[in-house]
């Protein structure tokens, strides 16, 4: 098998070629893509953990099992036009900037999230109730179909590139933040209010608390434009504007990258939804509907959050590693481990003991930071500077949206319909397969400049370095 390399740009490099970023704008970049990630997966972690409640609100009169599936098909259904929103957005940001379209998206995504607060009950206006739920879910993936893409392509241009696992790691840090909130907040929710109180307003409290996240999300974007280093990116994207009538074809000529980055993400994903989307609720309803038994709400919502925050810590500490051993040996962690720890991971978890529960979720956890904290600096890798945000964005959501995202509403739809309470060992095990493949057609980008651009360095003595091993090679 072949693997797929970039093609060779031998050039005569001199220290000034390469470009030098300073470490405070380093900082800003990184907090200023992170803070969208917040954002999208606070709302995620709300949406996951209540659940149960948005079910009796939007859903009354459903049964059990259909509105569960209701619940998460309107979760699924926003990654339906995430797709789109890369096609829009990802090329949008190869041509006008980066920093442009990531506020963009960013103010999209705060309001989505502020309107589902906003929508009447069921029992107030009826069927409106879930046709508006579905109007804001449709606004938020199409705003996160331009974000995520371009949050990774805005911290790797930034990075040095011995140093672009551990900052691009970050921006999955944001990510498990923001899950993070939005469990605290929900169980803190479930804790201090009584079941009334939670369907009347309740509920809505920790989707209103996104608009503040996204008005600082958008000053932290928006700040950051004023700095040379992104001025100089504007110049580039203003200069490809001219050229770029033809990117999608250019990006479909790229297709066998495509692939590879659609089944990276895949894995990926997967077991990150499968983790935080649809572990709450086959730990709180679905084993206990059919075992009997289990543990309260409150415990299993305290156990994923401890899985998380331990993720959270071990994120950037992989980031690292990366940096030195490479990616691929951790990704290979992570895939491999998928195919042969799915079933007792979830044999753990049907124990629905506490310790059982809390050791099936790490070990997912760690499977799945095994991703989370090599991809972002290993996609944008895929796909030349001119057409990198279009192409990491248009690959990425597709594969989001048609495997990923919908992870909940088909793991759950499959073990309703067969009774099966295997169903999440088979779709990890499928995915780890996937991965693994996917893994052996991919370049080791580790310590390599980005695909199209100059070498990257954090200072000036790092500059000669790379020059002196490029003249060497």
């Amino acid at each position: 098998m072949t693997v797929l390399m970039p093609p060779e740009e031998p050039e005569d490099w001199q220290v000034d070629d390469v470009v030098v970023t300073e470490p405070p704008v380093i900082r800003r970049a990184i907090g200023a893509a992170a803070i969208g990630n917040i954002t999208e997966w606070y709302d995620f972690g709300v949406y996951a953990y209540f659940e149960p409640t948005i079910k009796k609100v939007f859903f009354t009169g459903l049964g059990d099992t259909a509105g569960t599936v209701a619940t998460f098909g309107l979760f699924a259904v926003a990654f339906l036009v995430r797709p789109f929103g890369g096609m829009f957005f990802g090329p949008l940001a190869d041509r006008i900037g980066r920093n442009t379209v990531l506020a963009t998206t960013m103010i999209l995504m705060a309001l989505g999230t502020f309107a589902i607060g906003c929508i009447p009950s069921h029992d107030s206006i009826g069927v409106w109730a879930p046709l508006l739920l579905l109007v804001a879910r449709l606004v938020q993936g199409f705003s996160t179909g331009g974000e995520y893409g371009n949050a990774m392509t805005f911290i790797a241009e930034y990075a040095p590139d011995r140093r672009r696992g551990f900052l691009g790691s970050w921006l999955e840090f944001g990510t498990f933040t923001g899950y993070l909130m939005g469990a605290i907040v929900v169980t803190v929710a479930d804790g201090v209010l009584s079941t009334h109180q939670l369907l009347t307003w309740g509920w809505r409290i920790p989707f209103f608390v996104a608009l503040p996240l996204g008005i600082v999300g958008v000053y932290l974007r928006m700040r950051l434009a004023d700095t040379p280093a992104f001025e100089r990116l504007e110049e580039e994207s203003a200069e490809r504007e001219r050229s770029t009538g033809g990117e999608f074809r250019e990006i479909l000529g790229l297709w066998r990258f495509l692939l590879v980055c659609m089944g990276l993400v895949l894995v990926w994903n997967v077991t990150n939804y499968m983790l935080t989307s649809y572990m709450p609720t086959y730990v709180t309803d679905t084993l206990p509907s059919a075992q009997g038994g289990g543990v309260s709400s409150t415990t299993s919502q305290v156990i994923q959050i401890v899985v998380m925050v331990v993720a959270l810590l071990l994120i950037p500490l992989i980031g690292l590693l990366s940096d030195r051993v490479g990616r691929k040996p951790i990704a290979w962690v992570g895939a491999i481990g998928l195919v042969v720890l799915a079933f007792p991971m979830i044999l753990l978890i049907r124990a629905q003991t506490e310790v059982g529960i809390f050791g099936g979720l790490l070990v997912m956890g760690l499977l799945l930071i095994c991703f989370s904290a090599t991809m972002p600096s290993t996609l944008p890798t895929l796909f030349p500077t001119e057409v990198r945000s279009g192409g990491l964005s248009i690959s990425f959501n597709i594969s989001v949206s048609l495997f990923a995202g919908t992870t909940s509403v088909v793991v759950g739809a499959l073990v309703g319909a067969t009774g099966d309470l295997d169903w999440p060992a088979y779709y990890l095990i499928i995915a780890g397969v996937i991965g693994i493949v996917s893994l052996v057609f991919l370049h080791e980008p580790n310590g390599r400049r980005m695909w199209g651009s100059p070498p990257a360095a954090g200072s000036q003595v790092e500059a000669q370095e790379i020059v002196d091993e490029l003249d060497a090679a």
